[in-house]
């Protein structure tokens, strides 16, 4: 990752789709890089279905504010989600949304990519596993951390019985990432 005064990211979604547990995975490969970083989540009383995200505030030195407040980075997993996220992007941020359960954005200055992210997971297996490769492609396409810092942390974080769809699962990511900048 390169050197950053502040760098804020959003993942969001609807309650149940692993939002939280993948903004805990990159904020732990980030602390392990030497970043500083306040992770924070908003979700609605409904255990499922409700509007739910996950922000990382990432920085070099001590967070200032904890809280996203201009977002340079944003994955979308369900049309839920932009409303009340759309309106803290930074000029230039990057927009993943996922083709299948975010198929519309508003007109914005940003870099907006669709990604078959729930395709992907089902694909492999389980829809469950697209927030995984939601972070396989965040992480890539942000220039966020070292891939292999990540898998090993989503060894470390993932059950045994889902080890393996989980690493599937970040290694599409990364291939879906590869595959938008090659395209672009």
């Amino acid at each position: 990752m390169n050197r950053i005064d502040r760098l804020e990211l959003r993942i969001a979604g609807t309650g149940g789709q692993g939002l939280i547990l993948a903004a805990k995975m990159l904020a732990d490969v980030l602390v392990g890089a030497g970043r500083r970083v306040a992770q924070s989540q908003t979700y609605e009383p409904t255990s499922r279905g409700g509007y739910c995200n996950a922000d990382l505030v990432v920085a070099e030195t001590e967070v200032d504010y904890p809280l996203a407040t201009a977002l340079d980075a944003l994955v979308l997993l369900d049309q839920l989600a932009v409303a009340p996220s759309w309106p803290l992007l930074k000029p230039g941020a990057l927009v993943l949304a996922d083709t299948r359960l975010c198929p519309e954005l508003p007109a914005g200055d940003c870099r907006k990519l669709h990604l078959p992210l729930t395709r992907t997971a089902i694909e492999l297996g389980s829809e469950r596993v697209a927030n995984i490769v939601a972070l396989g492609a965040l992480a890539l396409l942000a220039g966020l951390c070292e891939r292999e810092a990540l898998v090993r942390s989503v060894r470390t974080e993932t059950p045994r019985s889902f080890v393996q769809l989980n690493l599937d699962a970040l290694a599409a990511g990364f291939e879906l990432a590869e595959a938008a900048t090659s395209s672009a």
